[in-house]
């Protein structure tokens, strides 16, 4: 096979691959998985989680349960005690969930990459410009979870969460494809802004974005009885303390955690985009 049809192939399996992701109806295609995920009847729900399982790779051996009734349970499942271990160094920060890490880096003035060659600006992501000015010309990183990945998500470190806002929008797809076609796709699709405190008051931000099928953010320490977004877009205020490696919360589907801090923060050893992350790794070290 030449170069040349080699490219086109390769083009052609991204536009079918965006068509099928992207081009159907996402909001009702996702409300509909939702409903058929909790469903427990096994003529349903083990086909359900057999293709689930063939086609990401989810490996259930960590998981805390041997069975499930239904797939969206098996999605969110809790992990075996100990299968995650949290970096106790205090001035490093560590990954809040197993994720392929995209793009990352120092954040300039105001302007952030999706991936490379894809900018955006953090304004359009967090809409609020004194939260945005917290994490101005800092650092960040952005954790993407496949579909069979772990979907909880924990706390990086020992932090006060000071508040919480939704913030509505799409579900577009957050593979790396989708990334490249769609103009500041974060800042397009469902989110919230987690705003917290390190022990030493210094910020820390966390933007858990949803993305198509189910679509969900749930928080431990707001209700974890309804999705975030049936709880309104009114910024909720909140003094929960949350210790290093402690639940935060989960995803009801694949998607994105963001992690912003101001200045005075640099990459762990080994960090760069297309490193494969295990909740509790080294993520982020106080700079010299």
């Amino acid at each position: 096979m030449t170069m040349r049809n080699s490219l086109m192939k390769f083009l052609l399996q991204e536009d079918v691959n965006f068509l099928l992701t992207n081009r159907l109806p996402r909001r009702a295609l996702t409300t509909t998985m939702g409903r058929l995920a909790k469903v427990e009847n096994p003529l349903l729900a083990k086909p359900m989680m057999g293709a689930w399982r063939f086609f990401s790779g989810a490996d259930l051996s960590e998981a805390a349960e041997p069975h499930y009734k239904n797939l969206r349970d098996a999605f969110v499942r809790a992990l075996k005690p100990g299968a995650r271990t949290y970096d106790p160094d205090p001035n490093i920060l560590a990954s809040p969930c197993d994720a392929n890490v995209g793009a990352c880096g120092t954040i300039d003035g105001d302007r952030l990459y999706q991936i490379k060659g894809a900018p955006y600006a953090l304004s359009d992501l967090i809409p609020d410009p004194a939260v945005a000015a917290k994490v101005r010309d800092g650092r960040y990183i952005t954790l993407r979870l496949t579909a069979g990945m772990y979907h909880r998500f924990h706390a990086p470190s020992d932090m006060r969460v000071t508040r919480v806002t939704y913030l509505s929008g799409d579900c577009w797809n957050v593979n790396p494809i989708a990334l490249k076609r769609v103009e500041k796709l974060f800042c397009k699709n469902e989110r919230a802004v987690i705003e917290a405190e390190l022990p030493d008051g210094m910020p820390v931000l966390l933007v858990p974005v949803a993305a198509i099928l189910v679509a969900g953010i749930r928080l431990n320490f707001l209700d974890t009885e309804a999705l975030l977004r049936e709880q309104g877009s009114t910024p909720r205020r909140c003094n929960a303390s949350v210790t290093r490696g402690e639940e935060m919360g989960w995803f009801e589907h694949g998607s994105t955690i963001i992690l912003f801090t101001p200045p005075g923060f640099e990459l762990a050893d080994g960090i760069s985009e297309g490193s494969a992350i295990r909740a509790g790794q080294a993520l982020m070290r106080r700079s010299s």
